[in-house]
Order: C-alpha cells, then sequence, then structure tokens
C-alpha cells in the first residue's frame, strides 16, 4: 500500500489555501472550496491543528477539518452564470445559509459549497432547497 503524504506547513494567499507535504510537494485550492474557511477571518485560519496522522488539518474555532485527499481533487466550479441557488442568496444576503440548511436537513457546509459552485447540486437537491426558501418565503408573508 502506497504511503500517505503528510502536511508539514499550511498557508494562505489570494482567497486559496496551500500546504506543502513531507514529499515536498505543494498543493493548492481555491477558499470556495471550502466555505467556512473561506468565511473565516485571517486569525480563525492562522489557528488550526495538523492531526496526529498528518493527513488531516482541523480548526476548531470554525469547526472545518480537511484531509489531505481534498487537495488531489480537481473538481471544477460552477460558474456563477449557472449557479441558480448563489443567485438567490446574493440576491437576498440577509438568507442566513447555518438556518437554512438546519431547516432541510442538511450540512451548512453542503450548502455553502453549492452557494459558492464548488458542488453541482442534483435536481433534487436543487429543488428541495428552493422548496426551503419558499416555505420561508410564505412564513414571513403571513406577518
Amino acid at each position: 500500500m502506497k504511503k500517505m503524504e503528510k502536511i508539514i506547513k499550511v498557508w494562505f494567499r489570494n482567497d486559496r489555501i496551500f500546504i506543502r507535504t513531507s514529499k515536498e510537494n505543494i498543493y493548492s485550492r481555491s477558499l470556495k472550496a471550502f466555505p467556512l474557511l473561506m468565511d473565516a477571518t485571517p486569525s480563525q485560519r492562522a489557528r488550526y491543528e495538523i492531526g496526529l496522522e498528518g493527513d488531516d488539518l482541523y480548526w476548531e474555532e470554525i469547526d472545518e477539518d480537511i484531509h489531505i485527499s481534498s487537495f488531489y481533487e480537481k473538481e471544477e466550479l460552477v460558474s456563477d452564470d449557472e449557479n441558480e441557488i448563489a443567485k438567490v442568496f446574493k440576491r437576498f444576503p440577509q438568507l442566513n445559509v447555518s438556518e437554512v440548511a438546519r431547516s432541510m436537513g442538511i450540512n451548512k457546509s453542503l450548502l455553502a459549497r453549492y452557494i459558492y459552485g464548488v458542488k453541482r447540486p442534483s435536481e433534487k437537491r436543487k429543488k428541495e432547497i428552493f422548496n426551503a426558501l419558499r416555505k420561508l418565503g410564505k412564513e414571513l408573508a403571513k406577518l
């Protein structure tokens, strides 16, 4: 079995996260791939821990963890023109991503990945998101 590289250094630059590994490889991903880090302050980003095995990172304050394998992914970002979910959250910045996700029974990080275009929702999931937003709109209309 091939031995996994270990993370030895982490840094941030130009809305990207970089890691250097024990094999002297440098990997980078857009912070859009990690919405909790994207929304974190620079000081929050600086407070990370490298896991005991050296193959993961953890930010306790923002409850984010990333495995080294995430840096190997080459998933393309969904363009802003195609991302209907992002358009809604940009148009209504008062929407709370955590609360919308909670009302749907999904993880905030997953919904944020849809919003940032890192992950493309299935048609079924897209309908669930819009139904949750419509339900919220109906509740607001009753006020």
